[in-house]
């Protein structure tokens, strides 16, 4: 992505903190005619020995899962909380508007699982980020059941070997932060959401 300096995030909690609470994700990999091929789907992060892996599954009739077996690199993009910024937040006139947000780009290496057990692996996962009340009805149901459902989809895991993080806050404007902070803080959820990245990042009061 286009990363300038100031934006670009040094510590890489932010990103896995970003991935976790933004986990429906866009995966893009290139198809037979050498286009981009998108598909959004749910992702959970497994941070293990200092590595970080994505699991996640998609239809068994959409092709993403063949684009990834034949050309296993690809790309997962995460977009945070994200809003209009005005320059009314400027002390003086002479300012142009932008758009504030928090974007994560992790280039990935594809492994399809293939195995019933890793496939179960990852609905566990997935269950309990998005539903833990279900689990046991999950674990209930019929061992058939389970598999001809399993059977359905394409599961996959998603290796992390490049990380890019953006933090898009104003950050090289101090003169900006207290009133984008102040408009920010009584605006809509996103725009609540960049407010306390705002103060976590130490940019209350005008301070960068």
């Amino acid at each position: 992505m286009y990363l300038p300096p100031q934006f670009a995030a040094k510590d890489p909690a932010i990103a896995v903190s970003l991935m976790r609470s933004h986990p429906f994700a866009s995966l893009i990999s290139v198809d037979d005619d050498g286009l981009p091929f998108v598909t959004q789907l749910p992702l959970h992060l497994l941070e293990e020995e200092g590595a970080l892996t994505l699991l996640g599954h998609c239809a068994k009739p959409n092709p993403h899962g063949r684009y990834l077996q034949a050309r296993p690199r690809a790309l997962v993009t995460f977009l945070g909380p994200h809003a209009y910024m005005t320059p009314r937040v400027y002390p003086d006139l002479v300012r142009v508007p932008t758009w504030n947000y928090l974007a994560v780009h992790a280039t990935v290496q594809a492994r399809i699982l293939e195995h019933f057990d890793d496939k179960d692996r990852l609905l566990k996962h997935l269950i309990h980020d998005h539903d833990p009340a279900y689990a046991d009805q999950w674990r209930a149901l019929d061992g058939d059941y389970q598999r001809k459902m399993a059977q359905g989809i394409v599961a996959f895991e998603l290796r992390v070997t490049e990380l890019q993080c953006k933090v898009k806050l104003n950050q090289h404007r101090p003169e900006s932060h207290t009133a984008l902070l102040a408009a920010y803080e009584a605006g809509n959820a996103d725009e609540r959401a960049l407010a306390g990245w705002m103060r976590q990042l130490g940019m209350a009061g005008g301070v960068a």
